[in-house]
Order: C-alpha cells, then sequence, then structure tokens
C-alpha cells in the first residue's frame, strides 16, 4: 500500500500510511471554507499532528481526539494547552523542537518554523509555545516535511540534511506566511522532488497560487498541486 495524501483546503491534510494509520494534519475542517463538505466528518482518524496553536491549524482536534481517542502530537507547551480543554496529559505526545516520536509506524520530527503563535481567550492572549513544522516518516513510505506557517529561512537546509524529504509541503499564500517567491527559494534550500502547496486560496489575503510557485521552482522539482478533496499518492 502505498502513502497517499488528500489535501481538506488551507493547511490541513491526511495522510495513509502504507500501514493504514489515518493523520489528520492541522484539521482545520469545519468552518473552513475551502473543505468539501463530505470531508468535514472524518470516518476515521488513528492520529492527530499539530504545528502550532492557531485556530485555522488547531481546528477541529479536541473533537478528532473526543470521537476517535486518538493521540495527539503537538509541541509541548500547546501540548499542555491542550490538555486543558479536555485532552489528557500525555507527556509523550508533547515532543519539542529537534524531538522524534514515534506512534505506531510512523516517526514524527518537530523542526523549526518562523511565525506567531497564541489563543485569544477572555480578553487575553495565551502562548502556545513556538510554532513548529514537522517531518513524518512512516515505515516503508516517504520522508514527509510540513513546514507549517513560516517564511523561508536558511535553516531549511539542515533540514534537507538531516532528514531528505522526499516530499515538501510548503505554504504560499503570502501575507500571513510567505509567498510563492519565497517559497521556490525554500524549495531550493530543502531539496525535495516534489514539492504540495498549502496555505493559500482560503481567503482574499491569501493571493499565492500554485501556477506563480510553478514558474519558479527549481529545474527538476515538480509540483503537486491536489484540489481540495484529492487525494494523490506520494
Amino acid at each position: 500500500m502505498a502513502t497517499t495524501l488528500t489535501w481538506l483546503g488551507h493547511a490541513a491534510f491526511r495522510i495513509d500510511t502504507p500501514a493504514g494509520t489515518r493523520i489528520y494534519v492541522d484539521p482545520f475542517l469545519e468552518g473552513n471554507p475551502s473543505c468539501p463538505d463530505g470531508e468535514q466528518s472524518p470516518e476515521r482518524c488513528d492520529l492527530v499532528v499539530l504545528t502550532h496553536g492557531h485556530d485555522d491549524h488547531v481546528g477541529d482536534t479536541l473533537a478528532l481526539a473526543g470521537r476517535f481517542s486518538c493521540p495527539v502530537v503537538a509541541q509541548v507547551e500547546l501540548r499542555g494547552w491542550l490538555s486543558t480543554k479536555g485532552l489528557d496529559e500525555d507527556m509523550s505526545q508533547s515532543p519539542n523542537k529537534g524531538g522524534t516520536i514515534r506512534v505506531g509506524d510512523v516517526r514524527i520530527t518537530l523542526t523549526d518554523a518562523n511565525h506567531s503563535t497564541s489563543a485569544f481567550e477572555n480578553g487575553t492572549f495565551t502562548y502556545l509555545g513556538e510554532p513548529c513544522g514537522l517531518v513524518l516518516r512512516p515505515d516503508g513510505g516517504p520522508s514527509i516535511y510540513i513546514a507549517g506557517d513560516t517564511n523561508v529561512f536558511g535553516d531549511m537546509a539542515l533540514i534537507r540534511r538531516l532528514y531528505a524529504p522526499d516530499v515538501a509541503v510548503l505554504p504560499i499564500g503570502d501575507h500571513f506566511t510567505m509567498g510563492p517567491e519565497e517559497a521556490a527559494v525554500a524549495a531550493e534550500l530543502v531539496g525535495a522532488p516534489r514539492v504540495v502547496p498549502s496555505h493559500y486560496g482560503t481567503f482574499g489575503l491569501l493571493t499565492g497560487t500554485p501556477d506563480a510557485l510553478r514558474e519558479l521552482l527549481p529545474d527538476g522539482v515538480e509540483l503537486v498541486a491536489p484540489a481540495p478533496g484529492e487525494t494523490v499518492e506520494l
């Protein structure tokens, strides 16, 4: 069985591993105008992984964890905050940057990302740790780098050196993250032969497009840009 990736709009993805584990990354489903209606109520979920604590990434995490009793992996401060919202406290699901954990057939490593993160509650902001990228390495599958919300930064070259991603999921929407110009440089630094764009087209401020990125990518890099709800083989 191959590893597959389904874009659910914005920065939300479903990944199915060769062993059949179903992973939701940044599961902003309900309320996501780009998420197809048929994808807003998952039939199963074995694992949730989060890049950072903004609402458009945490999304339906608590609902999925409650419905399916699945693990939720997030950076330690964010995972701790989620435990005050109904998740159990589980330090085995609370790594920090540079840390690698295994959940079933998947190794998950948190990397750096340049962004902000907090929750706005009762008129105050709550610190939710630093934003992260992710490297997912399913047994028998490709190395998948999910950059999260970020700009380009030079240490993406270290992600290439350490994890040799086969696929890089890069935000391209601009305004809140990097746009196509920076994403093209990120693709060069990361060195993955395949790039999947994310975090675009959801709202009017997110003006970056896959076509704009395609024109700027290094030679030999394939752009894989599924439509919302479309599944591609990695």
